[in-house]
């Protein structure tokens, strides 16, 4: 939840004198935007560049920000995502630290440093991504998806996720041992982590709560979401991928998880249908493509409580007479066998909404605020107007320059250490703030960035500074 501009600013003001006093201890009972801590700048990168030392010396002599610069580069293959400036390996100091480049193993270095210190200061750790992960495809491929799951595996219980950030910001101390992330870095991908956007929206629930969306994205590409329908009414997305191309999908979801899909050709009036898979996991498998007949606007549902008998309703490409065909699932084939075709005088389903049992979700597209019209949307029986998006794991950071979205109820602002005003102004707001590359007193701002990274953090003006400060270990 976004934090109050008025209660942030209103508790900075109030927190100011105590921690201008340099009492740290006194100052870890404040309220987490009005504290301040030591912090690196590409902590990864130790000597190599700068003087940092470890990961695990920084922690030892009391920072509490690290920053690790991350890419999707081989993926497919390591099944993880890789350390380093601008490339793999790229300015890693590897002395004291892990010996890969892989992610986990460095996550793996703090959660460990955490678990052994439970009453430390909470540790933000930044993901300053260099590639930009929207156009991995899937889960397996290394999307924002694969990106949640690495960091609540590592972290565990320790992880403290965006999503339960209250309105009344924690103070520090009730965030002690545990680990804030933060997304930073390539802009498109931190904002499909805050939203999706796409045309033709169509959803189904079936029994067990699982959900199925799927949409086009203007561009001939067919995507879906899938998730878990709540006990609060609300929708946990899961998955999320890519899964073949065409345009106005409509989705069918019996209670063994079998689905049907169907779609026209983006280039031509061919019907199209697929059948998929859907596990626990959110994972779907899907099967070949293959065209059924002619036409535009296909609609498709199951009509028995087997989950095996299937009607599809579609228009005609030529006129505005509607046309129908019964199916009959073979699930262990991954087949529909289509009959009956025939003239009909009723209206296609209604795809954009899906009930089971009391439970109705319904998709639509729309802006929130300054996000795009094409933002994809979704109400349920007890809920109105939620976003279908990545679970907010992770914090997503907004940069000065950044777009009105990036900025809607962001909580961590960063900017270069001597954009001085706009860290003023964000400290002023009750935001958390990173100033990067702060090698010089004269970056210091009044009031002072919650985090000011540097590259040397032992020398003794940043010590003296931060001490001053009242900063927190």
């Amino acid at each position: 939840m976004a934090p109050s501009k008025a209660v942030l600013s209103a508790l900075a003001v109030a927190t100011s004198a105590l921690l201008i006093s340099g009492n740290a201890e006194a100052a870890a009972d404040v309220p987490l935007p009005s504290a301040i801590f030591r912090a690196t700048h590409n902590s990864y990168s130790g000597n190599v560049s700068g003087a940092k030392n470890s990961i695990a010396y920084q922690l030892d002599h009391g920072i509490r920000f690290l920053e690790l610069d991350i890419h999707d580069n081989g993926y497919a293959t390591s099944h993880d995502y890789s350390v380093g400036h601008d490339s793999p390996g790229n300015q890693v100091d590897h002395n004291g630290n892990p010996a890969s480049n892989l992610l986990r193993d460095w996550l793996g270095v703090i959660n460990t440093w955490s678990a052994q210190h439970p009453t430390a200061a909470p540790i933000v750790v930044a993901l300053d991504i260099k590639d930009d992960l929207t156009d991995n495809t899937s889960y397996a491929a290394g999307n924002l998806a694969a990106l949640n799951q690495e960091l609540t595996s590592v972290f565990a219980s320790r992880l403290f996720w965006a999503k339960d950030y209250p309105a009344s910001p924690p103070s520090v101390d009730t965030l002690r041992g545990r680990v804030l992330p933060v997304i930073s870095g390539d802009g498109t991908t931190r904002a499909q982590y805050k939203r999706d956007v796409g045309y033709h929206p169509a959803v189904a629930i079936n029994g067990r709560g699982q959900v199925v969306e799927v949409h086009d994205s203007g561009a001939g590409a067919l995507w879906y979401w899938s998730g878990t329908y709540g006990a609060d009414g609300r929708v946990t997305w899961l998955r999320h991928g890519k899964y073949d191309n065409g345009v106005t999908p409509s989705i069918a979801l019996n209670d063994n998880g079998d689905l049907v899909e169907v779609h026209q050709s983006q280039t031509a009036t061919t019907l199209w249908y697929r059948v998929g898979r859907l596990d626990a996991s959110g994972e779907i498998t899907w099967s070949a493509s293959h065209q059924y007949d002619n036409g535009v606007l296909p609609t498709v549902r199951f009509t028995d409580a087997a989950g095996t008998q299937l009607r599809e309703i579609h228009r005609s490409q030529s006129n505005s007479q509607n046309w129908d065909w019964d199916g009959v699932l073979n699930a262990s084939a991954a087949t529909v066998s289509w009959s009956g075709n025939a003239k009909t005088s009723d209206a296609r389903y209604d795809a954009t909404t899906s009930t089971s049992g009391s439970s109705r979700v319904h998709v639509w597209t729309g802006a929130d605020g300054p996000t795009p019209a094409q933002t994809l949307r979704l109400d349920t029986d007890r809920v109105a107007g939620e976003r279908i998006r990545y679970q907010q794991t992770a914090f997503d950071e907004f940069q000065k320059g950044d777009s009105a979205e990036l900025q809607q109820g962001a909580l961590f602002y960063a900017a270069t250490a001597g954009e001085s005003s706009f860290i003023t102004a964000a400290r002023q707001a009750g935001r958390l703030v990173r100033g990067w590359d702060f090698d010089s007193e004269d970056d210091a701002t009044d009031p002072l960035a919650n985090y000011p990274a540097s590259n040397h953090p032992y020398d003794t003006w940043y010590q003296d500074l931060l001490t001053r400060s009242g900063a927190v270990e």
